[in-house]
């Protein structure tokens, strides 16, 4: 017997240009070819997700309102395509949001993750913060019907830490991260794993570098309060970084890690800035010869069974990433308590 499902859905939505959102009833997605259906079972909030709120001169120039917003996702799979046969109905799933074509020079070349016809879900096309999506098949990464819901949901997000931590050889390096924001902390947590000398954490929240401390790093720096730049050099001995993991987007911070950053030394950036802002090149990367690398989503899908393999392998510890949990009608409370800096990743529970 086919199972049939409701016509309308609660949904958070970018109804329209400005700042904020909407919880509305939403249609039901129906699946095409390659897709599958997934009943949400719970979202989290990222980064990107706060620039969308925030409606900033990113969002503004990227954003086609109206989309239901969210793409952070873990559910069970309730329908599937005539022609979709990696996953099947009752698979529990993390969704990877950026749904690329398969046929471009980026795809073609192993590097889909920087497809030039990228579509990423709750961006470019409807998102989860919703009780139902539907997603290309080859979006849905099965997991054990085991993993707890809390590491299930920031899965796809965890991912960010580990392609930024492992773009460059951290083993027996000084590692600075700036930005504690949850993927920064796990970013710490990866880096630590892969073998470390130090790593080194600088944020503007107290409570976000007491969850850095907590997740290994050998240092946490308050910017607010204290001097980054004379902080690290001391406990480096004068050295600096070999390697700046940026997680913040704040120039600020960009330009604290840069100078602390050796000659020869290696940058992955995560962060998104608000927008263009004023950078010495010539100081920061040409003289010094620095290899500065864009970090776009998760490798397909090299980073997602680097993931897999650090959680089942206990390496790391992502238990108390989660640190708030709501139902989806209290989003905006939601979004509040992670624009304060005293939160880890927050939950929604549908």
């Amino acid at each position: 017997m086919t199972e049939t499902f409701p016509k309308t859905m609660k949904a958070v939505v970018k109804a329209e240009r400005g700042p904020g959102l909407q919880l509305v009833e939403w249609p039901v997605p129906q699946i095409g070819h390659g897709e599958v259906l997934v009943k949400v079972r719970a979202a989290s909030i990222c980064g990107t997700d706060l620039h969308i709120y925030k409606w900033d001169e990113w969002a503004q120039s990227r954003l086609r309102p109206p989309f239901v917003v969210g793409h952070e996702i873990t559910g069970q799979v309730v329908q599937v395509a005539p022609d979709v046969t990696s996953v099947k109905v009752g698979d529990c799933v993390s969704l990877e949001s950026h749904v690329v074509c398969n046929e471009c020079f980026y795809c073609r070349t192993g590097r889909g993750h920087i497809c030039e016809n990228t579509k990423i879900i709750g961006v470019d096309r409807d998102g989860g913060f919703a009780e139902y999506i539907a997603v290309p098949a080859q979006n849905a990464w099965q997991n054990s019907p085991n993993l707890p819901l809390r590491i299930a949901v920031i899965e796809e997000n965890f991912g960010n830490a580990v392609h930024t931590a492992m773009a460059q050889d951290v083993s027996a390096r000084y590692v600075l991260v700036t930005g504690c924001g949850p993927v920064g902390v796990m970013s710490i947590a990866v880096a630590k794993a892969a073998g470390a000398r130090k790593v080194f954490a600088t944020d503007v929240s107290d409570y976000r570098l007491n969850m850095a401390a907590e997740a290994g790093a050998d240092l946490t720096v308050n910017a607010l309060k204290d001097d980054v730049v004379a902080a690290v050099m001391e406990a480096t001995c004068g050295e600096g970084v070999d390697v700046l993991l940026e997680m913040s987007g704040a120039p600020s911070a960009i330009d604290q890690g840069f100078t602390l950053l050796k000659e020869g030394g290696e940058v992955a950036l995560l962060g998104l800035t608000p927008g263009p802002f004023t950078f010495d090149l010539n100081r920061h990367v040409v003289f010094k010869g620095a290899i500065v690398r864009g970090i776009a989503g998760r490798r397909l899908w090299d980073t997602w069974y680097q993931t897999r393999g650090l959680l089942e392998s206990g390496a790391v510890d992502l238990s108390k990433i989660v640190t708030h949990e709501f139902t989806l009608d209290q989003f905006d409370e939601a979004y509040h308590v992670f624009m304060s800096g005293e939160s880890g990743k927050i939950m929604f529970h549908l």
